[in-house]
């Protein structure tokens, strides 16, 4: 009878096995798939830091020169306005150094295209646009509308597609058109 009664408690010590086996099973089976979910989190993170200094780094490329592009708008303005000043007397009479002021200004601008910096030259009669220009008056002027612009005292500059310095004009204040 002895055997009879070890037959049942090897039965018990199998369906414990099963059990524990089971439960062990569940076990890895959740941390598998905490595994993977935590792996497929990790892939996501690196693929979105890739693409972040991708973005970051052709921003650098693009704007890096922002600073120096707007630094040298001055020396742009400044041989612009020898430029407008030279009259024909002074072309007359210095006509080696303005031709010198022209290369330089022709030079310049170049070199500003060259790296994305384009020119805001907005035209007489066309419309105040907020984004790309600065409005330095307002002047009530017969023959045109209301945010047509008037005057244009200088010009803007881009680059790519942010604004540097927008450009400065004067705008009509008319409410008749």
């Amino acid at each position: 009878m002895a055997q009879d009664n070890t037959a049942p408690e090897k039965d018990e010590m199998e369906g414990l096995d099963d059990f524990v086996a089971a439960e062990q099973l569940d076990a890895l089976r959740a941390e598998r798939d905490d595994m993977r979910d935590r792996f497929m989190r990790a892939l996501a993170d690196a693929e979105n830091a890739r693409k972040r200094g991708e973005r970051d780094r052709r921003e650098a490329e693009q704007f890096g020169g922002s600073k120096l592009a707007r630094d040298m708008l001055p020396v742009y303005d400044n041989l612009k306005r020898a430029l407008d000043a030279a009259n024909e007397e002074t072309r007359a009479q210095a006509g080696a150094l303005i031709e010198g002021l022209e290369l330089t200004l022709r030079e310049l601008t170049n070199v500003l295209k060259k790296h994305g910096v384009a020119e805001i030259n907005p035209e007489i009669g066309e419309v105040f646009d907020p984004q790309q220009h600065q409005a330095m008056f307002e002047a009530p002027l017969p023959g045109t509308k209301a945010g047509q612009i008037i005057q244009v005292l200088g010009v803007g500059f881009m680059l790519h597609d942010r604004l540097l310095r927008p450009a400065q004009v004067g705008v009509s204040s008319n409410t008749q058109g």
